[in-house]
């Protein structure tokens, strides 16, 4: 019996971005802002379809994304951050609140975000995670949201 395959596509023409990035730990994020433009760029966007918003932290991503979000503007948000564990349960709230809010943006928006809020427990892993032995997390949450973009608008078509 055939069945029919809906998947994305690694095409970014025509698409539109927001890249959120954390100042937090900027040492980490810069690294995974450049990998995600390389990624975006790649995949033929156009520099005048990527914006940046720096925020403070990863704490104030999900009310940034969900005002993008709600914006109608964007294609997909790509969320950038580094949260390294200290001697404290910080780590904790911060990352886990991160996380939860921007799953909810995605829910309730319908817009992708992709989650490149690396969390780590030293700052070499970061940095691992940043473009150097384990890849670059950026530019993977880049190809994530160009992928998912891509989805939403086949699926959004078949209504």
């Amino acid at each position: 019996m055939p069945h029919s395959v809906i998947e994305g596509h690694l095409d970014a023409k025509g698409l539109r971005f927001a890249i959120v990035a954390g100042r937090f730990n900027s040492i980490i994020t810069e690294r995974l802002l450049a990998g995600a433009l390389d990624a975006l760029r790649r995949t033929g966007a156009s520099d005048d379809g990527i914006t940046v918003v720096w925020v403070p932290g990863s704490w104030e991503m999900p009310v940034t994304a969900r005002e993008l979000a709600s914006s109608n503007h964007y294609d997909g948000i790509i969320c950038l951050g580094a949260v390294i564990r200290g001697d404290t349960p910080h780590f904790d709230y911060v990352a886990g609140e991160a996380a939860k809010g921007l799953g909810q943006v995605a829910m309730q928006s319908g817009v992708p975000v992709a989650f490149a809020v690396l969390t780590t427990n030293t700052v070499e892993q970061a940095v691992d995670r940043a473009g150097a032995k384990h890849g670059n997390k950026g530019f993977d949450a880049a190809m994530t949201a160009i992928e998912m973009a891509n989805l939403m608008r086949q699926l959004r078509g078949m209504k």
